[in-house]
């Protein structure tokens, strides 16, 4: 199921949201739910939540019936969080 999703991302929800300089990943999947962090500008956007919603589940369930819900993953990432702690100790 992951794989059908992460090609569904790729091929049809990224490109809606790199006209907005952003894209979405899937997080993880699990008793139906897809938890789908967005990247690049569309992280940070204030309607991340209705992109989320309006874009990426809707076109993940039409596409997929098994797919009970999306869910937006707002966590941060642990490669930004590696980098941070680098700053911090200024080791860069």
């Amino acid at each position: 199921m992951e794989e059908q999703i992460n090609k569904i991302l790729i091929e049809k929800v990224n490109p809606l949201l790199e006209t907005h300089y952003g894209g979405a990943v899937l997080v993880g999947f699990e008793n139906g739910i897809a938890k789908v962090r967005l990247t690049g500008a569309c992280r940070s956007c204030p309607s991340a939540q209705y992109t989320t919603e309006d874009i990426i589940k809707e076109i993940l369930m039409s596409e997929l019936p098994d797919i009970k819900d999306v869910v937006l993953d707002m966590s941060v990432s642990q490669d930004l969080m590696d980098m941070a702690k680098k700053i911090l100790n200024k080791e860069v």
